[in-house]
């Protein structure tokens, strides 16, 4: 292992760890949920939570990866915008101690839009900080990079947790949610400089800058050579579907066992328990199986959440969702953007297929939480769970009849 290699994976690796412990303090299936219903929010607002971050997360990263092909370095376009990632938690923070109090429906626009901010300038980033990854770490060692810094983070997201169970037990709220929206912004300043020390090697070819209509006619056309990508892409939108659940399983919980409030915090350190145990097992796992068996086993982990959150009988027994919401993420993180590197035919298309695994997917995952808000409005929260496990079992069964693995297929043709 060369020394650059080395450095890059120390420090790529300590950016995306402690990126995920700070949004370990402002998380969208637990603190967030939480700070909203404190606010007085309905469910449907509450369901617009991870339908804004999902569409920020997303959308832009399609319309962005045409831009980033052209760009023989990615590393400084990253660099110069990620601070909109960063500082629009400390604006949060400062709504929750000088704002909630006086003005909750304020506040509560005030959170959906810095979490737009957020995850929209983050989509725009995607497609050329994952182009980063794919050309600093070799495609037999990127599980097992996602597997081990997700594994830090989620030690670090674990002790996060017991910090924020400790704040809200303790601090009257809302300024209990402001610390812990300062607890993030201090982690993502740490990412930020473990950031800028990342060793970019230049590109060994860059696109020729097109106009963003040519760029976008081009994708049907991709879509269409390749069959294999089109049903992972399906399968993927019925996931999508499947996750509806996870923003109400909080508030659903201590609704119906009428738990305190820091109980969110122990539901927090249930998920990043999930996600160790994930994390351990399934970088290696990809790397030598490939992603599309890690995908599958994320999905069957969120179809038993699903079931379990419809059965469980009690408050400890509801908890097992959690450590199931864990291992899926754990499986996501892993494998979602890692195996979209592995579609794309050459490297210098990296940032397109990237863009493609998340924009193509966008309208839906921001349309199915809403949704559901709806659905929990009208049926209620069962109702919920239900449609979702329905839904990623639709997305197991095509991943498994109809789907092959993109390492696997470019194997054969050699």
């Amino acid at each position: 292992m060369t020394s650059n290699l080395r450095h890059n994976l120390a420090a790529l690796g300590a950016d995306y760890a402690l990126f995920v412990v700070g949004l370990a303090f402002a998380s969208q299936s637990t603190i967030l949920p939480a700070f909203a219903a404190h606010l007085g929010a309905p469910n449907v607002v509450i369901g617009a939570i991870p339908a804004v971050m999902t569409l920020g997360w997303f959308m832009p990263s399609l319309f962005a990866a045409g831009h980033t092909e052209t760009l023989e370095r990615k590393l400084p376009f990253v660099l110069r915008h990620t601070v909109w990632e960063r500082v629009p938690f400390v604006v949060l923070a400062l709504a929750a101690f000088f704002l909630a109090d006086r003005a909750p429906a304020l506040t509560l626009g005030l959170m959906l839009l810095v979490l737009l901010v957020v995850t929209g300038v983050g989509g725009v980033l995607m497609p050329a900080w994952m182009d980063v990854i794919g050309r600093v770490i070799p495609t037999t060692l990127r599980g097992r990079f996602f597997g081990f810094a997700n594994l830090a983070a989620s030690a670090g997201g674990l002790a996060a947790s017991v910090v924020t169970a400790s704040i809200l037990a303790t601090v009257p709220a809302p300024a209990s949610y402001g610390l812990c929206f300062v607890g993030a912004s201090v982690c993502l300043a740490v990412s930020f400089a473990a950031l800028v020390v990342v060793r970019e090697p230049a590109s060994t070819s860059s696109a020729p800058a097109v106009p963003l209509r040519e760029y976008l006619a081009r994708i049907p056309a991709l879509l269409g050579r390749d069959p294999n990508l089109a049903w992972y892409l399906i399968a993927r939108a019925f996931g999508v579907v499947g996750s509806i659940g996870s923003g109400f399983y909080t508030v659903y919980a201590l609704r119906t066992w009428d738990a305190p409030a820091a109980q969110a915090g122990v539901f927090t350190t249930l998920l990043f328990v999930g996600q160790m145990v994930g994390n351990t097992a399934l970088g290696w796992l990809a790397d030598r199986r490939g992603h599309r068996l890690v995908i599958i086993l994320g999905m069957v982990a969120t179809l038993a959440a699903n079931l379990m959150a419809i059965a469980a009988p009690t408050l400890g027994a509801f908890g097992a969702v959690f450590v199931l919401m864990g291992f899926q993420i754990a499986a996501m993180n892993v494998s979602n953007l890692n195996v979209m590197l592995e579609f794309a035919p050459a490297p210098s298309e990296q940032p397109t297929y990237v863009g493609l695994g998340t924009t193509l997917v966008a309208p839906i995952a921001f349309a199915a939480p809403l949704a559901a808000g709806l659905l929990a409005d009208a049926f209620g929260f069962l109702a919920v769970f239900f449609v979702a496990a329905v839904a990623v079992g639709v997305a197991v069964a095509l991943l498994v009849a109809r789907v092959r693995d993109p390492r696997a297929v470019v194997a054969r043709a050699a």
